[in-house]
């Protein structure tokens, strides 16, 4: 059966689907599908970068764009989504408080019928960023476990419904708080 497949994620669908049953994105009819010869048989070429191993279906996610990160200014981060219908889109959280969801008035709008109109605000105090759920029917997670708030570092994942972002910032712009010693002063343990 002849296929269409998605320009976004790779997913081969019925010729005659107008969006990929995967990810939802729209399909285009202007790219011809590839010509399948015998097994093992191929002359096209695809490059991709590293992906990480992560659960869910192949081809569904993005890996994380680190380009730009280093150009953050201090006390901002950057959420770039990873999986659902705007992977690779970027916010920029640079205000002391973004919301996220359905609402159209949100700062981050995810629009998915699994993303609550109000579901989640990260928010900043000093150089921390954390991330609180603020009611939503299907939760907000980080790294895979459930949270009503959490704090974020660099590289964490928040799931918003079916959308998972990947939390970026500077690392030489957000210094490093160690508090397993309790002391909370910033200083590394042991030190001076």
């Amino acid at each position: 059966m002849p296929s269409v497949y998605c320009t976004q994620c790779g997913h081969a669908n019925p010729d005659d689907a107008r969006f990929c049953s995967n990810c939802g994105t729209p399909l285009s009819r202007s790219v011809p599908p590839p010509v399948m010869g015998e097994p093992g048989d191929s002359t096209s070429t695809i490059s991709l970068g590293a992906v990480d191993a992560v659960e869910g279906e192949p081809g569904d996610e993005l890996p994380p764009d680190q380009s730009g990160v280093e150009a953050l200014p201090p006390n901002t981060a950057l959420l770039v989504v990873k999986r659902g219908p705007n992977a690779g889109s970027r916010f920029l959280l640079d205000k002391d408080s973004t919301t996220a969801g359905r609402h159209p008035e949100s700062d981050i709008f995810l629009d998915d019928v699994t993303v609550s109109r109000r579901h989640a605000e990260f928010y900043r105090r000093g150089p921390q960023f954390s991330v609180r759920d603020v009611g939503s029917l299907n939760g907000t997670y980080v790294n895979r476990e459930r949270i009503d708030e959490a704090g974020l570092s660099g590289g964490d994942e928040v799931q918003i419904g079916k959308f998972r972002l990947v939390f970026l910032t500077n690392p030489q712009a957000t210094p490093h708080h160690h508090v397993a010693d309790g002391r909370g002063d910033g200083r590394p343990p042991g030190g001076l």
